[in-house]
């Protein structure tokens, strides 16, 4: 019998990667677009495209499959620019409330969130699912709408839905068209204007995938996985990646002091053109800090694989951007 999955943000990055698992294994699919939204992305990946705002519980719910036997919720708005935060909890926090209720109202089987890493906010430490998270109060819209999205999952699953929480860290390969993409881009063009300080766990797009149908196949209800994977400073991923792309590569990271004060500058350019800005001070906090953490319980339960070299991930991605004629 054929399984049917409904899933969100299936035309950006992640779910793209997880629709092209799905249909390799012979599931249908059911694609949620905003209206007006990118509906030949999803037919072109062999999904189903439907079109419903999803922070609208009814029109979710007419659009959601009945008795699917799962939801794969991966949209979410990841904006680090204070002037979308409004926009932001709707997308994250109430569109999250929606696909919650109408999973329940339609007997979904069970739901798969994908969350952040940010969830847990900013940490000194290296995160476990045991790290009280910090994210609550946080002044970073993108942190606290991700921790507080998790807990209306929590509520569902408090009031009988099956569901189970994935929390990748930073997602690189193939596909990506907003996030290591644009270091890429910058690098490849000379105009990388410094290295931030910070450092992180990177992880492969490919297994972040393989993730979400384990975590649909073997995830205890109500349990957050977190992806982790290679741990690196910032510079050393600068340093693949221009070694990768034949460019020079930089000697040290710029002072966290100077990143500071660009990122009270470069929103003040934005309020002219409209467009986030490329440097905002939430983007500033998140690249000076390092954050870590450990996908053990994942590589345990999930068999959740976090050994993908950093190279292979960053080569997947420039190899992908040259096919694109992005570089």
């Amino acid at each position: 019998m054929t399984q049917h999955a409904f899933v969100t943000g299936g035309a950006g990055f992640v779910g793209g990667h997880v629709i092209t698992l799905l249909k390799a294994q012979g599931w249908q699919v059911t694609a949620l677009h905003r209206p007006r939204g990118n509906r030949e992305r999803l037919e072109s990946l062999g999904a189903r495209p439907v079109a419903a705002q999803m922070h609208d519980v009814s029109q979710l719910t007419e659009v959601m499959p009945e008795r699917a036997d799962a939801v794969f919720h991966i949209a979410g708005n990841t904006s680090l620019w204070r002037r979308q935060d409004q926009n932001q909890y709707r997308d994250n926090v109430i569109g999250t409330r929606a696909v919650v209720a109408a999973a329940m109202a339609r007997g979904v089987k069970r739901l798969v969130h994908t969350s952040s890493i940010s969830a847990y906010g900013i940490q000194q430490q290296p995160i476990t699912e045991e790290t009280p998270s910090t994210a609550e109060h946080d002044w970073i819209s993108y942190n606290r709408t991700k921790y507080l999205a998790e807990q209306e999952v929590k509520k569902g699953v408090a009031a009988g839905l099956d569901a189970v929480i994935l929390n990748p860290c930073g997602i690189i390969g193939a596909g990506d068209t907003h996030n290591w993409s644009q270091l890429i881009s910058l690098i490849n063009a000379g105009k990388l204007p410094g290295v931030p300080p910070g450092s992180g766990s990177f992880c492969h797009v490919s297994e972040v995938a393989r993730a979400h149908l384990s975590a649909w196949e073997k995830g205890r209800t109500g349990a957050n996985y977190i992806l982790s994977g290679i741990d690196a400073s910032l510079l050393e991923v600068v340093r693949i990646i221009c070694q990768l792309l034949e460019r020079k590569p930089p000697a040290h990271t710029v002072p966290p002091l100077l990143l500071r004060l660009a990122g009270q500058l470069y929103p003040i350019g934005a309020l002219f053109t409209g467009n986030e800005p490329r440097l905002t001070p939430e983007k500033v906090a998140l690249v000076t800090n390092r954050v870590v953490a450990s996908s053990a319980r994942a590589e345990k339960e999930l068999g959740f694989n976090s050994k993908v070299p950093l190279e292979t991930m960053l080569k997947e991605c420039i190899d992908w951007m040259r096919a694109e004629a992005m570089l």
